[in-house]
Formats: C-alpha cells, structure tokens, sequence
C-alpha cells in the first residue's frame, strides 16, 4: 500500500517548547520510529508542516543588519524543507538500515489571483502577548492574529494547484525510496502566462491541502495526518467534546472544525477520499501504525454511492 503521511508542525516543536536543534531533533526521533513500523511493509511519502521552523527564519532574517532586505518566504520555506528534511532522513537512515531515503525539494504551483492573497490567514512563527505581536505588526508590516493561547503572525495561505515534482517522486517510489518532500506545503511559486517562468511568492500553502493534493497525484491508497490529539472530536476543548471515530467527507465537513487548527486537516482528509476513493486517517503522532490497522484515530472514508 502507498501511503503519504503529513506530519503537524508538532512533530518537531510542541507548543511552548524552546526552538532548538536539539528539540527538534529529539521529537523527530520519536517520530520516525512509528513510521518505520509502517515502512516495512508499505511504500512511503513524508510531508511535514514548518510554521515555527519559518517563523523562526522570518524574524532572524528580518532582525539581520547584513540585509538591504528580508529573506522572502518562498526562499524561507525552501530553507525549512531542508532544516526538517535533513532531520527526517538522518532518523530514518538510523530506524531503517539499509532502506533508501531521499528528502526532495519541492514546488507547489499556486495561482497568482488567488484571493487568499489578500487576506493572510495562516500563522508562522512563535506565539506573542498582543503588546508585543502589534509592535512587530508596526514594525515589519506584518498581519497578526489571535491564536489559542496569544498573537501571532498570519501570512496568505493560497490554494496547492500542482506540485511540479510529481514525476520524481513516482520514479523514487518505483526505485524504493522512502521520499520526503513537499514540506510546509512546498515552496509557492506562479508561472508566467507566456513563457512558464516560475517566480516565489510571499506565502505559505497549507500543508496539509497540499499532502491531499500529493497523495492524490502520486496514487496513494491511503492519507495519514498526525497530529497532537488522538482523533478528532466534536467540541473539542468543550465538557461536551466526543470523538469522531468513523466519518464520510459529508459527515466530516459538517462538523465545521477550526480554520486555524483542525478545519484543514479534516478538509484535506474530506478531498482526497472524494477524488480518489481512498481512505484517509486523522490522529496521534505515536499511533502511525494502529491508525493504518484500525485500532487509533479517525477514519474518514467514501460515502456510499447515490442511486
């Protein structure tokens, strides 16, 4: 079975912790060890969100007087594709002796109209008290936003219409390769009309919509989002909350989950049954292996066929 699981920025730093090297490496480790159990008898594809990861560079890059000007995202996220690819490879080199690995670069093509353009929601980087997220707001001619437990930077988030690596990551499928790629949603980029020229752009593609979108265009059988909570739930954080153990992508979508949170992991798992008649999970981080055999998280799978 081909499977592509997106991993949550969770993966590397769990809220509140210090972005260190060390931390991240540490969390990776734990990780990779349930991906292993799966690797043995399954081809797979790694996609990782990178929101602290570019947040992190965005400031450092802004903050440096060696700069006329800031590093642009699509360059900052290309960066994190290669900070957290370095870690997922050398983990896995280690969980699977002898297993080919390859961490790739990786383009989403996203259109230049898009109207998420024009309005960022999609958080980067650390969370801050309102004092201290409006005075960099002012600073920087950044967009801020409420989050769970304070104020962050918020970005334009477009919509993943392509990712332009397809074609290597089916031939280092064929070859065997565990592939890592399309991290942070890819770097966005537009092309010309004209010519086809690729240029970046100051965004960030969620990326869990872009592992659908993946996982759709590389043939996969099955969707795994890992997460921080065990499965979703109704309510979440409520005294009323319950699980969802079991859902069509109709039944998924009417539990209206948050933008900033849920919401697009259950919109990711919803498309990529509709369009391929796969099946896709959504759970813990330590469960990539119970999730696959039925015993963890939600299953999310085809409806049944209107006659």
């Amino acid at each position: 079975m081909r499977i592509v699981i997106a991993l949550g920025g969770n993966a590397l730093l769990h809220r509140g912790e210090r972005p260190d090297a060390v931390v991240q490496k540490a969390n990776i480790d734990r990780v990779t060890g349930a991906i292993a159990a799966l690797a043995h008898d399954h081809e797979i594809v790694i996609t990782h969100g990178n929101g602290p990861q570019i947040g992190l560079l965005a400031v450092e890059s802004a903050a440096d007087p060696a700069l006329s000007a800031p590093y642009p995202l699509d360059l900052l996220g290309a960066q994190t594709q290669g900070l957290i690819g370095t870690l997922l490879a050398r983990s896995l080199h280690d969980a699977l002796p002898g297993h080919r690995t390859a961490a790739l670069i990786t383009h989403t093509l996203v259109r230049s109209d898009d109207p998420a353009f024009g309005h960022p929601t999609k958080f980067v980087g650390q969370v801050y008290p309102y004092d201290i997220a409006s005075a960099l707001a002012r600073a920087r001619g950044w967009h801020i936003a409420a989050d769970t437990t304070g104020w962050r930077r918020v970005v334009p988030s477009p919509e993943p219409e392509r990712i332009l690596e397809t074609d290597t990551v089916h031939d280092l499928l064929a070859g065997g390769t565990l592939v890592i790629c399309a991290g942070g949603g890819g770097v966005p980029v537009v092309a010309d009309a004209d010519t086809g020229a690729l240029t970046g752009v100051e965004a960030v593609v969620d990326k869990d919509l872009t592992a659908a979108l993946l996982a759709e265009q590389v043939k996969a059988d099955f969707l795994l989002i890992l997460t921080d909570v065990p499965c979703v739930y109704t309510d979440y954080g409520t005294p009323g909350q319950r699980p969802v153990l079991g859902a069509t992508p109709a039944e998924l979508r009417r539990g209206r989950f948050p933008a900033g949170s849920m919401g697009p992991k259950a919109e990711a798992a919803a498309r990529f049954v509709e369009r391929t008649g796969g099946l896709a999970a959504i759970g813990a981080l330590d469960a990539a292996y119970e999730i696959v055999h039925g015993t963890s998280g939600t299953l999310v799978r085809p409806g049944l066929p209107v006659v």
